[in-house]
């Protein structure tokens, strides 16, 4: 995929990934709005994508930061919310409705859930490029999205790592500097994200099974 090029824009079965995407949450009865962090310049084509396929449910497009975790963080600040709120990767297309629902449930019960999937390749720990051991990978997740949160323990999370300066990989991560615990959802292999032309042409044919 082109650098400088959205994957997001590209089409799958005549829709963008991006609308691929924002269907699901669209469907879902849970969901009462939508934020989507955006490059400035993209956001008039967001607009039009948003109108043509008649996608309802977005409340706002948040220009974004440098870091995954700005953005987030922008989102947080534009719209106060409250319940679970859910952080998604757009580049994700085919997370289920059942994963959705399990992780607003656990987020509920206990503040902060995360999908994941158990680790199926060994992993080898080799800090030099010499195995120095090999991981129990039954006790490892490959963590996706979504990240499902109470919305007052997301943004004292994001607040927190913005004043200490911490940058995390996910969301989950600042909430764990907290001392909060955040539970796995066993999500489905599936829930790829697109970043190649190979996950293009698998999701071509995951679009295709579901039909």
């Amino acid at each position: 995929m082109g650098a400088g090029f959205n994957k997001l824009f590209l089409e799958m079965a005549g829709k963008p990934i991006l609308i691929h995407t924002l269907e699901v949450f669209e469907r879902d009865p849970g969901c009462s709005g939508m934020i989507l962090s955006v490059k400035l310049e993209e956001k008039v084509e967001i607009e039009k994508i948003l109108e043509q396929f008649g996608i309802t449910k977005v409340k706002a497009l948040v220009e974004g930061g440098a870091e995954r975790q700005q953005s987030v963080a922008a989102c947080i600040r534009a719209h106060q919310a409250e319940g679970i709120v859910l952080v998604h990767d757009a580049a994700r297309p085919f997370i289920h409705q059942e994963v959705i629902d399990k992780l607003v449930e656990e987020a509920s019960e206990h503040g902060a859930a995360i999908a994941g999937v158990q680790v199926k390749d060994t992993i080898k720990y080799a800090p030099i490029g010499i195995v120095e051991e090999t991981v129990d990978r039954s006790k490892l997740w490959a963590i996706q999205t979504p990240q499902a949160f109470r919305y007052e323990l997301l943004k004292e999370a994001s607040d927190k790592a913005e004043a200490d300066g911490f940058l995390g990989t996910d969301e989950s991560m600042i909430v764990e500097r907290l001392g909060y615990p955040v539970r796995i959802v066993e999500s489905t292999y599936d829930n790829v994200k697109m970043t190649t032309k190979e996950d293009l042409l698998f999701g071509e044919v995951l679009l295709k099974r579901r039909q």
